[in-house]
């Protein structure tokens, strides 16, 4: 079966206007879309601060007419993030959730080192992901997503803060084909790569956009719109991805 997902990344929200108005922009055009998405992923960096303010503002901005899947990135703190978005218990635990959408299994997965902005699949959320791979049934395809990148993008300031140990998980992939894809976020710029002999698909972000070393000196372009992705997987787990501006 067919899924058609949408990505975004990096709202940061903080309680300005600037960051409320492009977030709900990228919310209102996916809401209006003529044929709805299965799901939407937010892949970290959801709140700026980690304020539960922020989750508040979050959780009214990101309600949809569809399931909306999010992971923390580095900007985001897990106890707030659990009370006020996802209505739980405030905990220090990692925070992982696997989704079931189409006929394809969504691992969300946390990758935050709490208070650094390098990320790292620890060992607990490397046995579930193992654990809930094997679980699936005989056919079913998964994503597996989280909010720092796992190789170079050939940009100082992302690959500063790029994910830790990354051959623990290539190795945990190799044992588990049905993993048509990885994707992140964090880098601020929509890019593609590979990772594991996969698509590693990176999210661009609604807050503010990477420059790259040859567009100038200065990394955060805040005048680019913010942008998101479409990705639609196949039968054959065959992921293609279109990347939007939203004006």
């Amino acid at each position: 079966m067919t899924v058609l997902l949408a990505q975004i990344s990096d709202l940061h929200l903080d309680g300005t206007d600037r960051a409320t108005e492009r977030a709900a922009r990228v919310m209102d055009h996916l809401r209006n879309l003529p044929h709805p998405v299965d799901a939407l992923l937010v892949t970290g960096d959801i709140a700026d601060h980690g304020a539960e303010a922020e989750y508040e503002e979050a959780a009214r901005l990101l309600t949809a007419p569809f399931p909306v899947l999010t992971c923390p990135g580095n900007h985001d703190v897990r106890p707030a993030y659990r009370k006020a978005l996802l209505g739980e218990a405030p905990d220090d635990g990692p925070i992982n959730r696997v989704h079931h959408i189409a006929g394809t299994a969504i691992l969300m997965c946390d990758s935050t080192i709490p208070g650094r902005d390098e990320g790292r699949l620890d060992a607990e959320t490397l046995g579930w992901i193992d654990d809930q791979l094997t679980a699936l049934p005989a056919g079913t395809p998964a994503l597996v997503a989280f909010h720092q990148p796992p190789v170079e993008l050939h940009h100082p300031l992302p690959d500063s803060g790029r994910l830790e140990q990354p051959e623990q998980l290539a190795a945990l992939l190799e044992a588990h084909p049905r993993v048509a894809a990885v994707l992140t976020g964090h880098a601020h710029t929509a890019a593609a790569s590979t990772f594991a002999s996969r698509p590693l698909i990176v999210g661009p972000a609604i807050t503010w956009t990477l420059r790259l070393p040859w567009e100038g000196d200065h990394p955060a372009d805040r005048d680019q719109p913010p942008a998101l992705a479409f990705h639609v997987l196949d039968d054959d787990r065959r992921l293609t991805t279109h990347y939007r501006v939203v004006l």
